[in-house]
């Protein structure tokens, strides 16, 4: 029994080191680029938006911080 106990801890910290790193040097994800310029072709753009606008992405913005104010919801 000690023997199996002893294997199994032995198991699970082989197991346990050997997980592979989450960073993403690989893919490296830029920050320089302003949020507004982003997402040109995808599906979860709100329809006519188009990328690189910038006073339409303020008003969009303006528009979902005051649908989720509880304040306005309940007046």
């Amino acid at each position: 029994m000690m023997r199996a106990l002893l294997i199994s801890v032995l198991a699970l910290t082989v197991f346990g080191c050997s997980e592979k790193t989450q960073s993403q040097d690989k893919e490296r994800v830029s920050g320089d680029v302003p949020p507004y310029k982003g997402a040109a072709n995808d599906p979860y753009v709100i329809k006519g938006w188009t990328a690189g606008n910038k006073t339409e992405w303020d008003t969009q913005m303006r528009n979902r911080a005051q649908s989720q104010n509880e304040y306005v919801k309940t007046n």
